[in-house]
C-alpha cells in the first residue's frame, strides 16, 4: 500500500519524483524519501511524514538522475526516517523502494547478520538492499543479475524498484504479487506502482506480470524473469488525463470526485446500453449467450465499499435476471476452502483492479476451474488482466481514499449486467426499458442531490458532535447504510454502525438514545411502512433521526433529506449520495484529512 516512482533520462529528477509522488500519497503518507544517482554516488533525503514535508526539506542542490522515490504506508516498523524508503545497504551503494511484505524476512535479516551485517532499520524492505550487495560480492556481474540473485531468496509479495550507484544510466524493477508498471518516453523512462504518477509524462505503459523484472534506461526497457528469459512486452495507451487527477479548485479530493458523479455515471453507461432490444451490450464479459444461459448462481467478491457494492449487485441480479446471486468480503472468501461450481459466475469487484484479497480470491477461483469476471475502474491493472472478462467503469482517477464515485459507477455496472443477464432470460422488453430509461435519468438526478450540498452540509455540522451513529435500512437500503457508515468512519472518525432495521428490536436498539443519532434509509417503495415503524421506535426512545427519503417524514424524522425517486432497482445509487456528502462535512467540521484518512490507504496491496 505505498507508492513507486523512478525516473530514467536527461531531466533533473527529483521534481518529477516529488510530482508523482504527489499523485500517489493516496497509497500512503506517513512517511517518504528519494535516492538520486549522481557524481559520487547516491544522494538520499527521507523524512517521516508527507510528499509535502520531504519536498520542504531538499536543499536545493539536490539533483541528479535516475531517481526513484517512495511514499510508504507502514508495515514493518514504525513511520520514521529510519524506516522510510529508500532503504540502503551498509555501503550506501545500493537504494532500494518495495511494496508489499516479504514473508521470510526475519530469516534473511538473522542470516545476514550472522555474514556481519549491521541493520538501520526495523523495515523488511532493508534485507533487500543487503541482499543485492551481498549478490555483487558474491561475483553477479551486473545489477539485472544481483537483484535476480536477491529474489531468488525471498518468499512473499513485492513490486521494487533499485538504484545502484556503479550502474549510473539503469533502474531494475521486480514485480511478485505487487503492482509496478513502466512509463515509455520519448528518450526518457518511468516506473511507478500506479498509472496516476504518470499522467502528464506518458500516455504509453508497460505492465509487468508476476514473477517478471524489467531494466530501464533512457533509451528503452527490457523485461525478463528471475531466470533471465526475456519477455515480449508491448505498451498499452492509457486514456486518463492530468486534469482528471488535479484538484482543481476545490478544496479537497473527496468533494470534487463525489460532484464527477453525474459525468461518472454517464461514463459507466456510454455506449452500453442497446435500446432497440432493451438491455445492455456487454462485449468484455467474453460469455456467449449460451454461456450466460447456463449460469445457476453469481457469487460477488469484494472488500470495503467494493462489497457494499456487490451486495447491491446482487440484489440486482436476483431482481432482474432471476438468478440467485451472493456477495461476500473476498478477504473471507479466500480462507475457507470454498466450493466452486461450474455453472456459478464468479464476479471480482476492485477499483484499482489491485486489491492482493481479491486477486488472491480469483487467483484461487481461477486455479480450481471457476469462470470470474471483473468489475475494475483502473484499465491494465493486475484483476482486470487476470480475469476472463468484465467491465471497466472509466470513472477516471479516484484520489481520495474515500470511494465515492467508484462505488456509484459500480453499482451502475452491475445495473448493466443484471440487466444484460435479464433480457437474456425472462425479463420483458417492457421491464428492460423501464431500467434503461431510469438508468438514463440517473446522471440528472444525482446532480439534483449535489445541489441540496449546502443543506446536507448543515445537517453534518449537527452530527459531527455525536459519539457515535446508527445507519439502518431495509433490503437494497441495508448495504446503502452499510456503506454510509463506511463513509463516516473512515473520514470523519466518528464511530457508525450499519443494521437491517428489522434486526434494531434484537439487540441494537439498547443503544438508541438522545445522544445516538440515527440515519434511516427510507425510500418510498412497498417496505415503507415497515420503514416508518422503525423510526416510530426509535422516536419512542428520543433518539434524533435523520432519514434519506423520497419525501418529508413530519414527526418521524427530526430531519429529511428529500432525494428524487429512480426505479425501486435503481434507488441505491440516488440514496448514497447525500450519506457521501454527510460524511464528508462532517469530516471537515471535525477538522479531519479528509482525502488522506489515518491508517488508511487506498490501494491494499498487503494482507
Amino acid at each position: 500500500m505505498c507508492g513507486i516512482v523512478g525516473y530514467v533520462g536527461p531531466q533533473d529528477a527529483a521534481p518529477i519524483l516529488l510530482e508523482g509522488l504527489g499523485r500517489l500519497e493516496y497509497r500512503g503518507y506517513d512517511s517518504a524519501g528519494l535516492a538520486l544517482s549522481a557524481k559520487g554516488g547516491l544522494k538520499v533525503r527521507k523524512v517521516s511524514g508527507r510528499v509535502a514535508d520531504l519536498a520542504a526539506d531538499l536543499p536545493a542542490r539536490f539533483k541528479g538522475a535516475p531517481g526513484i522515490g517512495h511514499t510508504r504506508w507502514a508495515t514493518h516498523g514504525e513511520p520514521s526516517e529510519a524506516n522510510a524508503h529508500p532503504q540502503l545497504d551498509t555501503a550506501g551503494r545500493i537504494a532500494v523502494v518495495h511494496n508489499g511484505i516479504i514473508e521470510n524476512a526475519d530469516e534473511l535479516r538473522a542470516k545476514l547478520t550472522a555474514d556481519g551485517v549491521e541493520f538501520a532499520s526495523q523495515t523488511d524492505t532493508e534485507v533487500v538492499a543487503h541482499l543485492v550487495a551481498a549478490a555483487f560480492a558474491a561475483g553477479a556481474g551486473d545489477l539485472e543479475q544481483a537483484v535476480r540473485q536477491a529474489l531468488r531468496q525471498v518468499v512473499g509479495a513485492y513490486g521494487l524498484a533499485v538504484l545502484d550507484a556503479e550502474h549510473p544510466d539503469r533502474i531494475v524493477v521486480a514485480r511478485n504479487g505487487s503492482p509496478v508498471l513502466l512509463g515509455v518516453g520519448e528518450k526518457e523512462m518511468f516506473v511507478a506502482s500506479d498509472v496516476a504518477a504518470l499522467i502528464g509524462y506518458t500516455r504509453q505503459v508497460v505492465y509487468l506480470d508476476d514473477g517478471e523484472l524489467a531494466t530501464i534506461t533512457a533509451g528503452g526497457y527490457r523485461t525478463y524473469t528471475l531466470d533471465d528469459r526475456s519477455t515480449a512486452k508491448s505498451p498499452s495507451t492509457i486514456d486518463w488525463d492530468v486534469v482528471g487527477a488535479e484538484i482543481g479548485d476545490h478544496a479537497h479530493y473527496l468533494i470534487k470526485e463525489i460532484q464527477e458523479q453525474p459525468r461518472t455515471i454517464e461514463r459507466a453507461l456510454k455506449g452500453r446500453i442497446d435500446e432497440r432490444f432493451a438491455t445492455a451490450h456487454l462485449g468484455g464479459l467474453n460469455l456467449t449467450v449460451r454461456e450466460a444461459r447456463e449460469i445457476r448462481r453469481v457469487k460477488i467478491l469484494g472488500c470495503g465499499t467494493a462489497c457494499y457494492a456487490g451486495e447491491l449487485g446482487a440484489q440486482l441480479i436476483e431482481d432482474l435476471a432471476r438468478v440467485p446471486a451472493t456477495a461476500e468480503a473476498a478477504s473471507e472468501f479466500r480462507y475457507r476452502n470454498p466450493v466452486v461450481e461450474p455453472d456459478t459466475l464468479y464476479v471480482a469487484v476492485s477499483q484499482s483492479g489491485e486489491t492482493i484479497d481479491t486477486l488472491a480470491a480469483v487467483q484461487e477461483l481461477q486455479r480450481k476451474g471457476g469462470r470470474v469476471i471483473g468489475i475494475v475502474n483502473v484499465v491494465g491493472s493486475t484483476i482486470a488482466r487476470q480475469v476472463d472478462g468484465g467491465i471497466y467503469l472509466h470513472a477516471g482517477p479516484e484520489m481520495s481514499v474515500a470511494a465515492t464515485k467508484s462505488f456509484t459507477s459500480t453499482v451502475a455496472a452491475f445495473a448493466l449486467l443484471a440487466l444484460h443477464l435479464g433480457r437474456i432470460r425472462d425479463l420483458s422488453p417492457e421491464q428492460g426499458r423501464r431500467i434503461i430509461a431510469g438508468l438514463l435519468a440517473l446522471p440528472g438526478q444525482v446532480a439534483q442531490i449535489l445541489e441540496q450540498e449546502d443543506a446536507i452540509a448543515e445537517v453534518a455540522r449537527e452530527i459531527a458532535t455525536s459519539n457515535s451513529m446508527l445507519f439502518v435500512g431495509r433490503r437494497r437500503g441495508w448495504p446503502v447504510a452499510r456503506e454510509g457508515a463506511q463513509k463516516l468512519k473512515e473520514i470523519s472518525y466518528v464511530h457508525a454502525e450499519a443494521y437491517p432495521s428489522a434486526e434494531l428490536k434484537h439487540g441494537p436498539l439498547a443503544l438508541v438514545s438522545p445522544e445516538m443519532p440515527t440515519v434511516a434509509i427510507v425510500p418510498d417503495d412497498d417496505l415503507l411502512d415497515k420503514n416508518t415503524s422503525t423510526l416510530s421506535e426509535i422516536k419512542a426512545r428520543k433518539g434524533p433521526v435523520i432519514a434519506i427519503a423520497h419525501r418529508e417524514l413530519p414527526d418521524l424524522a427530526d430531519r429529511t433529506l428529500v432525494i428524487p425517486r429512480s426505479e425501486p432497482e435503481l434507488d441505491p445509487i440516488l440514496l448514497s449520495i447525500p450519506l457521501q456528502i454527510l460524511a464528508y462535512h462532517a469530516a471537515v467540521a471535525l477538522g479531519r484529512d479528509v482525502d488522506k484518512p489515518r491508517n488508511l490507504a487506498k490501494s491494499v496491496t498487503v494482507e
